[in-house]
């Protein structure tokens, strides 16, 4: 990994902390965070509304109970092991670790859902299983105030969720309109129109495949939207997609 990558992106409190709360920094970025929450108490309140409001995400998804042996596997994980020398005998202590910030966790849930997704998809079709398609992360914030105001999780197959994070308010007669463009696209594309604090879903299989620096964009229109191919009223939200995991 090279030292530019190793150091944080020059990012506003509010993106910064949103990007930390997603997992989508190194992880020398986020050990320099974590260094800076000792003194930066406005980077630590950011970092705390960022999961209270992520944590209306989870209600997303459907609930699911975990076997007992994957159950011990977290507690084992969440409590952090150590071991600290003690006239001339190694002991073995715990320390509590908050589960936002426990790798560990993170690694092996993500582990446990690949193996179950490989071994279902075998069983299903008597074939060895493709790797999956890559899923991406995108936080939209505004252009003039760095605020972040929606979040985007989307993937090839499961289509791309955009989702409000913070309240938004648009002005009579308009309407947010939903864009997306790739680099090597010859334009922006709609996704469709968005009201205050509604949750979008668009399927993505008339879509080119998604990109990682994949732009998306929520511009201000005239009720109807954009009469143009691309956005006719100012940019309100914008922001890259970065790929997750």
């Amino acid at each position: 990994m090279s030292e530019k990558q190793d150091k944080i992106p020059d990012l506003d409190v509010q993106t910064l902390a949103g990007e930390y709360v997603l997992g989508t920094l190194t992880a020398d970025q986020r050990a320099e965070v974590q260094e800076r929450l000792a003194h930066d108490p406005a980077l630590r309140k950011a970092i705390d509304g960022w999961k209270s409001r992520l944590l209306t995400l989870t209600a997303l998804s459907e609930p699911q109970t975990p076997s007992s042996r994957f159950r011990d596997r977290i507690e084992r994980n969440l409590g952090g092991l150590a071991f600290v020398q003690t006239k001339g005998k190694t002991r073995r202590i715990k320390h509590r670790i908050h589960w936002w910030d426990n790798a560990s966790f993170w690694r092996a849930l993500t582990g446990i859902g690949l193996a179950a997704s490989v071994i279902l998809s075998t069983q299903l079709l008597g074939q060895v299983p493709t790797p999956p398609p890559p899923a991406f992360l995108a936080v939209l914030s505004s252009p003039q105030s760095n605020a972040p105001g929606w979040v985007i999780q989307a993937s090839n197959i499961r289509g791309i969720q955009l989702v409000p994070v913070d309240k938004v308010e648009v002005p009579p007669g308009k309407v947010l309109q939903f864009w997306t463009r790739a680099d090597d696209w010859e334009g922006p594309i709609s996704l469709g129109l968005v009201g205050p604090g509604e949750t979008l879903k668009v399927p993505t299989d008339r879509l080119p495949p998604l990109q990682p620096n994949q732009l998306f964009e929520l511009s201000l229109e005239k009720a109807g939207g954009s009469p143009l191919n691309k956005p006719s009223g100012p940019v309100q939200f914008v922001g890259r997609a970065v790929k997750a995991g």
